[in-house]
């Protein structure tokens, strides 16, 4: 096998490449003045690819997905494994009126008919039970950072409070609490739209005590910014925040800080400064046990 990674995702890759003990090539990408998108695999392929990059920013990279899978069958591939450690369109997952366009499914079909495998970590699946649901191929492997961060926080912190901002993150908060030893809580949160974020904390004490808001995805920042102020206003000590995935759109990171987060961690799903946590082991071990 061989892994086909792009620029924007190289270094990860590598790490992949070198648990998987595969060669690793680039795949070549122009972009036209009208921003049509060139692109170019090597000659020769093994009978399977591994095309590793996250989905974000996901417009552009889809249509280069779809060109790259096309022309890897064409030049002989028989098996073709997707490695998308952040997943787009999953969030639309019903149509909330008539005429809305449930993207999850739309998408998720679209993907299921280039690839063979889809491997993905956290995604936003709140209405399905597992990932081939909403990406129908026989591989669709739905992993968690959960393991990842719990490490990574009993390496930096002694102790703290695990604080879930809504009840959609309390799946993993707990996981990662009950498997390093922290006590967490989960928050209240209502959106009002993008930005409009109203939230109530827990009736427990947070005077001087560490805190790390954990959420699966950083977007505006406006979920992590309306915790910290909240904990803040309640007392509370170092605030820290980790996330899976740092789509940090816009003002994100600097309003997130601003709020008062001390330190802001996430996985390597998206380059990031902030993105220190790894994830090329357990995305090896997932790909090895379906090889």
């Amino acid at each position: 096998m061989i892994i086909l990674a792009f620029p924007d995702y190289m270094s990860q890759a590598q790490r992949l490449a070198d648990r998987l003990d595969a060669p690793l090539a680039e795949v070549s990408l122009h972009h036209f003045p009208d921003s049509e998108s060139f692109v170019s695999l090597p000659p020769s392929l093994p009978r399977h690819v591994i095309f590793c990059r996250s989905l974000n920013q996901p417009n552009t990279k889809l249509i280069e997905l779809l060109l790259c899978a096309a022309t890897a069958r064409e030049l002989g591939a028989k098996r073709l494994t997707l490695v998308a450690p952040y997943l787009c369109y999953m969030r639309q997952d019903f149509a909330n009126h008539p005429g809305v366009a449930v993207s999850q499914r739309i998408i998720g079909k679209m993907l299921a008919n280039l690839f063979d495998d889809v491997l993905t970590v956290d995604p936003h699946l709140h209405r399905i039970l597992s990932l081939d649901q909403a990406v129908p191929v026989k591989n669709a492997i739905s992993l968690s950072a959960a393991d990842e961060i719990g490490r990574f926080l009993k390496q930096k912190l002694e102790h703290a409070l695990l604080l879930g901002p809504d009840g959609e993150s309390e799946q993993w908060v707990a996981n990662i609490a009950n498997k390093i030893g922290f006590d967490y809580c989960i928050a209240h949160k209502e959106r009002g739209g993008d930005k409009q974020i109203a939230m109530t904390l827990p009736d427990i004490k947070f005077l001087n005590k560490t805190i790390v808001i954990i959420d699966d995805i950083a977007s505006t920042g406006r979920t992590l910014g309306k915790a910290a102020r909240l904990l803040k206003a309640a007392g509370a000590g170092d605030i820290h925040a980790v996330v899976t995935h740092a789509l940090f759109c816009g003002d994100a990171e600097a309003h997130i800080l601003h709020s008062g987060v001390q330190t802001l961690w996430s996985t390597d799903s998206i380059n990031h400064p902030a993105s220190c946590i790894k994830l090329d082991a357990l995305l090896a071990d997932a790909i090895k046990a379906v090889i």
